[in-house]
């Protein structure tokens, strides 16, 4: 069994409640409120700027200037690519939140970066993985069965599409790698990093979901 598959099997449950969760089903049928959207769009731009950053950081953690230019590329990807989906809604729903990062976001955020700043290489790429994989897996079901047409086609096909397949498969390669090569202690904590993420995932689309805020 690959490494990539040991994780998927152990996180299944999660990835199976995000998958349910109201915010991916109303998003599938469009029923989702265009302010909750918004919400999401918002955090969402917040989250990939530090996301980006935990990939640089990461890259930097490698043996070799071929992954760190991987690592660079995936970091370049997630800021051109996808900030040009946020910035098409942000215009289309003049978007103009200026609250921050709810605790969901800032939660993951700050685990990512702390992962990639403080973590070996190996179990930094394990906590990255989670917003490749489980964001590629969502993306397809959805539009696998989706209500059209749906306001948010646009997050569906960028999700489901090919570009964003391509940079999946080349992360999946590489923590698989990386697992084949590590000791069996830092295999568990490629583990337990991905889980991590993996519940993060949940809590930052619950968060969007419930609008949430800081309580004090």
């Amino acid at each position: 069994m690959k490494f990539t598959e040991q994780v998927w099997n152990a996180a299944l449950p999660v990835y199976e409640k995000i998958l349910a969760h109201p915010f991916n089903q109303e998003l599938k049928t469009g029923a989702l409120p265009v302010e909750t959207f918004k919400f999401y769009i918002y955090q969402d731009s917040l989250y990939l700027a530090d996301f980006a950053r935990a990939l640089a950081v990461a890259g930097t953690r490698s043996s070799t200037s071929g992954e760190l230019l991987e690592f660079l590329q995936f970091a370049q990807n997630a800021i051109l690519v996808e900030r040009a989906l946020h910035e098409s809604y942000f215009a289309e729903y003049k978007i103009e939140l200026t609250s921050g990062k709810a605790p969901g976001c800032f939660a993951y955020t700050n685990y990512l970066l702390a992962s990639s700043a403080y973590e070996s290489y190996e179990v930094a790429v394990a906590a990255l993985l989670p917003c490749f994989w489980i964001y590629k897996r969502v993306g397809d079901a959805i539009y696998a069965n989706q209500t059209t047409p749906n306001p948010y086609q646009n997050w569906i096909d960028a999700y489901a599409g090919e570009e964003f397949a391509v940079a999946v498969t080349r992360m999946l390669a590489r923590c698989d790698r990386l697992g084949e090569q590590a000791s069996e202690s830092v295999r568990n904590r490629m583990v337990e990093a991905y889980l991590t993420s993996s519940r993060l995932e949940y809590v930052f689309w619950d968060s969007a979901y419930r609008r949430e805020t800081w309580p004090v």
